[in-house]
Order: C-alpha cells, then structure tokens, then sequence
C-alpha cells in the first residue's frame, strides 16, 4: 500500500470547502484531466457510487469508487473498486478559523501491475503528486468563489 498526502488551505468555512468538495459534477473544474459523476444514490452517503474518468478525449480510464464513510462537514472517505485504481481516498476538511479551512487529499493506493507498478512508482510518483497539488490549487480558488 502506497500512501500519498497533500493539503491545501482554503480561505473559506469548513461548510463552503466541504460543498465545493462535494459537488461531484463540479470536480472536473478543479481535478486536472478528470470528469466525475454520480452513478447511484445521491452522491451525499454511505454507498452512493462514483466514476472518475481521467484522460484527453477517449484515451483514459474510469476510476470507480463508493462512498464508505460520510461525516459532513469534515470527512469523506470512498473506496476505489476500477481495474486500475484501488484502495482508499480520503478527503477532509479541517477548520482553521471561522472562515478558512484546510482541505487534506490522502490516498492509500494498491499499485496495479504487482511488481511491476511497485518498481514503477517511484518514476510515476512525481507526475501523480504534481497533477494532485495543481489540482489542490485549482481546488482552492474554486472554493473560495463556490456559491458567489
């Protein structure tokens, strides 16, 4: 299991970070590369179902994920069920002040291709953790404006 932690502080309430995080549908205006839909319940608990597509035009995959624990508005945390991804996500909200917030994205990842993936990771590594942290700096921006 590989783990990967990124944060970035957010000068909105926890309630406005939380909303921005959650609006499903709106996630591809600050995840790079990625489209995010709701594919059963309602996208706001316990096993409601996502899919992820992340790539340029049809070249990608889908990430599939369902929702395991849900503790609005701090923490959501979704399983990765797809082919290529698995393991956790988890994303949670930490107040700061009363209007700001920190917003923490963590994944324990199952590195697919065995041992190939493990061997692979370290070259992958830096380009996951550059796309992540841009996406977390278009995610604060979106955030402070989400709802205006």
């Amino acid at each position: 299991m590989t783990e990967v932690e990124l944060r970035v502080p957010v000068a909105a309430p926890v309630e406005t970070t939380w909303a921005a995080m959650t609006d499903w549908a709106r996630q591809g205006e600050w995840i790079l590369g990625t489209s995010v839909r709701v594919t059963s319940g309602d996208g706001r608990g316990v096993g409601s179902t996502l899919a992820a597509f992340t790539g340029v035009g049809p070249l990608g995959f889908t990430d599939t994920m369902r929702i395991t624990e849900w503790e609005p508005p701090t923490r959501c945390v979704v399983l990765h069920t797809g082919k290529v991804v698995r393991g956790t996500g988890e994303f949670i909200v930490n107040p700061v002040t009363d209007r700001s917030s920190e917003f923490v994205w963590v994944e324990h990842l199952d590195l697919p291709l065995g041992a190939v993936g493990r061997l692979g990771w370290p070259l992958a590594r830096p380009a996951f953790t550059w796309g992540v942290r841009r996406s977390l700096a278009k995610f604060a921006r979106f955030a402070e404006g989400y709802g205006r």
